[in-house]
């Protein structure tokens, strides 16, 4: 819920993503939605280097991702 610190903190972190993407040329709800399918994939992984291929600016990013 926003109405707690939690939830404001959330809030902030989404809109910090959502405003990175869009700044780098990216569908924001379509980025949203990639790493809301491609992050659960790596849960259990002990390596956090997949996180750079998520990254706005990583090339590795899905050509639908990106505006055309």
């Amino acid at each position: 819920m926003i109405d707690t610190i939690n939830g404001a903190k959330t809030s902030a972190i989404i809109y910090s993503i959502v405003e990175t993407a869009k700044a780098n040329h990216l569908k924001p709800f379509a980025y949203v939605q990639y790493l809301l399918e491609e992050i659960p994939k790596h849960m259990e992984d002990k390596d956090r280097s997949f996180l750079e291929d998520l990254l706005p600016w990583s090339e590795k990013l899905p050509a639908e991702i990106r505006k055309g």
